[in-house]
């Protein structure tokens, strides 16, 4: 069981890069294109905003989209991913509290509604690449400027 235990090990830290790219280029494009929405549609979203009663709907929306196109670009090179991850995991907390807030109320009771609501998986990947690193398929691996990652 030990020598099972000790190749299975060996398996998930040789995966360990490549499932954390694959993490960072999926979600940072996707945080991109989310961010990208927002800017081009920026009153649209200042609208939705106002209607969740955010201070100065118009100027959120802007901060809010070049966090998220700015860190999802970030994110997907590598590039200084872990402190990227940062305001993109506290615009998905945000996002939970303002947006989503029968999914948070939920997330004892209803697991299920907490984890389907949109910023789960967002949260999830900033906090993986936060708690992680990028790993060595990145451009802070490449500058020697991460520790930690696989």
């Amino acid at each position: 069981m030990k020598k099972l235990n000790t190749i299975v090990a060996a398996i998930g830290d040789r995966l360990q890069c490549l499932v954390l790219l694959i993490i960072r280029l999926y979600f940072g494009w996707q945080f991109f294109l989310f961010g990208k929405g927002k800017l081009l549609n920026l009153d649209r979203t200042a609208g939705f905003f106002a209607s969740l009663n955010l201070p100065v709907p118009h100027a959120t929306a802007a901060f809010v989209g070049l966090v998220e196109a700015g860190g999802g670009l970030l994110l997907l090179l590598g590039l200084g991913a872990r402190l990227a991850a940062i305001p993109l995991i506290i615009t998905m907390i945000m996002a939970y509290i303002t947006a989503d807030r029968p999914a948070l109320h939920a997330i004892f009771s209803n697991p299920d509604k907490f984890t389907s609501a949109t910023p789960f998986l967002f949260l999830a990947a900033a906090l993986i690449v936060f708690v992680f690193g990028p790993g060595k398929i990145s451009i802070d691996a490449l500058m020697g400027k991460t520790s930690g990652s696989k």
